[in-house]
Parts: structure tokens; sequence; C-alpha cells
């Protein structure tokens, strides 16, 4: 008990709240982005005789260089994702067309040592039109005829075309154009009657099949090509009847740069004979298959096409039976990126009977191919005549 009359051991104190304003801090030693917690901290540290520490969010605290750093390195990995899913997409539309070439045809190219980035190579490409008529149902006849020549030394593209009526003497059936060699014996047969006639050695082998090739422009959104002259032809008239073939007005192309779907492009490289133009012939044919082929190169490194490729990589490659693989197109591809082209073609004169017999300046188109030789237009007045023109020149 407490001793009466003494002091209370302790302290009573009233409750109840005091009258008046509660202090507060003053509003300039608040933070506006502390919290609840930030002002509790910030007291505790005035308490103790230290300025309270303001804190800034982490993303604010970095430097410009180090987001720059960020920012690079977001871009490349990206980049590099995309790379690879391009390449993935496109290996199953190559490794597609690698089994849709036959196996004989492979057994008759000449095996080539090293990459297509350091040493030259020949890649024969064969374009093959089945006919829509009843009565050609069963041609299997090669309508164009290419030797791509890679000079990576030079930055150089060299293509060779060869005229389809060229006179050539084909292994077990004699003399006949050259194109029959694919009726003949297929591919294989192909590729050793050119090889026999050139003397270039066929590393490589493309079949492009040209009711599937429109679709392959399609695909990368149609290519530009330059048209040297007006064309207005009826060759090839799509309509059932005389009578209406008659009526048809013709395919028309204006001269200059025209940029042209898949359906236009296969019908430009088809074009045979120029109503405007009398001297128009399956040479100057030629010739337009080359520039489209050249386009469609170009499109197929361009950048749109190559941020389009993980979609459409697949595709690609439909109308192409090939033994090149995906690495060996990737090579291709920066050659043609880093150089320049060279266009040749392989003629001669006609006979009269539908054949075109070798002229003297063939010998020298294929030296002038392989770089042994400065590159020489075709003669004046010679309407299938062999020779090279460089770039966009005409024959």
């Amino acid at each position: 008990m407490t001793p009466s009359g003494g002091d209370k051991p302790y302290r009573v104190y009233r409750g109840g709240r005091t009258k008046g304003g509660v202090p507060t801090l003053r509003r300039e030693a608040r933070s506006p982005r502390d919290g609840a917690d930030g002002g509790v901290r910030a007291r505790r540290k005035e308490l103790d005789g230290r300025p309270p520490r303001v804190t800034r969010p982490w993303y604010r605290r970095w430097s410009w260089k180090r987001w720059l750093v960020i920012g690079v390195a977001t871009v490349f990995t990206l980049a590099l994702i995309w790379g690879i899913a391009s390449y993935f997409s496109f290996r199953s539309g190559v490794i597609a067309a690698n089994h849709r070439l036959p196996k004989s045809a492979k057994s008759a190219l000449t095996h080539q040592n090293g990459m297509l980035l350091s040493h030259p190579t020949n890649i024969l490409l064969l374009g093959i039109d089945h006919s829509k008529l009843r009565v050609r149902a069963g041609d299997r006849h090669s309508d164009s005829i290419m030797i791509l020549h890679t000079d990576p030394g030079r930055h150089r593209l060299v293509y060779l075309s060869i005229l389809r009526d060229l006179k050539v003497d084909i292994p077990g059936y004699g003399t006949q154009k050259i194109n029959a060699a694919y009726q003949f014996g297929g591919p294989r047969l192909a590729i050793k009657t050119i090889a026999a006639r050139t003397g270039i050695p066929i590393n490589h082998v493309v079949l492009v099949d040209f009711s599937q090739f429109r679709k392959l422009i399609d695909k990368v959104g149609g290519v530009t090509v330059d048209v040297p002259e007006k064309i207005l032809s009826k060759f090839g008239c799509p309509l059932k009847t005389a009578a209406e073939c008659a009526r048809w007005p013709g395919y028309r192309f204006a001269k200059g740069p025209q940029h042209m779907d898949g359906w236009q492009a296969l019908t430009y490289s088809r074009v045979r004979e120029n109503l405007l133009n009398p001297a128009d012939s399956d040479a100057t044919r030629v010739e337009r298959q080359q520039q489209v082929i050249d386009a469609l190169s170009r499109k197929l490194t361009s950048v749109g096409t190559l941020m389009k490729m993980p979609f459409i990589g697949g595709d690609l490659m439909r109308p192409a039976a090939t033994d090149l693989t995906a690495g060996q197109f990737v090579q291709l591809g920066w050659v043609k990126f880093r150089g320049h082209s060279l266009r040749c073609r392989l003629g001669g004169s006609s006979d009269g009977t539908g054949y075109i017999v070798a002229d003297e300046e063939s010998r020298a188109v294929i030296q002038m191919v392989l770089g042994k030789a400065a590159p020489q237009p075709p003669v004046p007045g010679a309407l299938y005549g062999s020779g090279c023109v460089s770039g966009s020149g005409s024959f």
C-alpha cells in the first residue's frame, strides 16, 4: 500500500485531447514522392539530427549512356532472333526443293570445293514451262536456259542465256535443238549437253516451274523492270477461239520502269514477238527473261523481303528444285548484294530450218563469261548474235 500523505510512486497523466492545432511538418520539409513509410523514415532521420534523404526511382538514376547501351543491345537481340527465324523458315523451303531434284541430276554435276563467297561457281537455271494445249501436253522442253556464273574476285554475276533453238549434238539423240535435251533425258541429260556445248562445268542446278514462278513474284510484292521499248504482242492468245483472238487487243507494255505482278512479269518474259518492232525475236525474249530474273534477285535481297522472311521464307522455293543448300543461297545473295551484273548471250545465225547455228563469236563469249576476255556486244545487225553487255545495256 502507498503510505498516506506521501508522494505517489507513479505519475498520473491526464487523458484527453489538448485543445489547439496538431503540430505538423512544414510543407517544404516533406517530399512529394514520399509515401507513408517514406514520411516516417524522413521524420525519424530528422529526429536523429540528420536531414531527410529523398530517393528517386531506379529508372531516373540511370544515365543516358546506360540507356543507349540497353537500347542497342535490345535491337541487336531482336535482329538476331529475327534472322534466326528467317533462316530456319527459308531452310525448310530449300530442304523441300532439294528433295524435288532427281538424284540422277545430282550425279551429272561437277563437284566444287570451297564456298561461293570466295570461289567462282556455275549454276544452271532451267525454266520449265508446261503447255496447257492438249496437243503439247507431253512437252517437257526447257524454254529458258541460263548459266549463272559467280565471280567473287571481281564482285560480279554473269548471266549467260542460251537460245533454246541452238543446234547441238545431244548424246544418244544426234543433232537437235538444245532445249530438247530436257525432253529426252530430263535435267541429267540437259546438264551434260549444256556442259559439253559450252565447256563450262556445271556445279549446281536450279529447275524453275514457270507455272509456280508467278506466285513467287507475288509473294515478294512484285518486281520492277525497265522496259526498253513499247510492246504489243498477240503471241500466245489465252482465248479459246480464233474469232476471240482476232478481237483480242493483245499484251501491252509501256516503255520505262514498270512495276509488275507475277502474271505481268511472266507474260513479259514469254513474249516472243513485238508487233511494234519487226526485229523482235526469241533472242530479245531471252533478254527479257534476264531482266525479270535480275529484278527478282534484287527483290529477294531487299530489306522489305528480309523483314517478311520468317513468314514467307518457306514459300520462296516452291517453284524450284535444286541441289543448293540454304547456306549457299545466303552466300549467293551476298555476292549479288555487293556486286554488279554482266548479261551475255550464246547464239548464232538462223539456217532457215528452225535451227540457230553457233557463230564465231560464241567461243569468245565463253571467255567473256569466265573473265578471260573483255565483254563485247554482239556484231551489229546480228539478230541472234553472241555477245555481252554490262548492267542495263541492251543487246
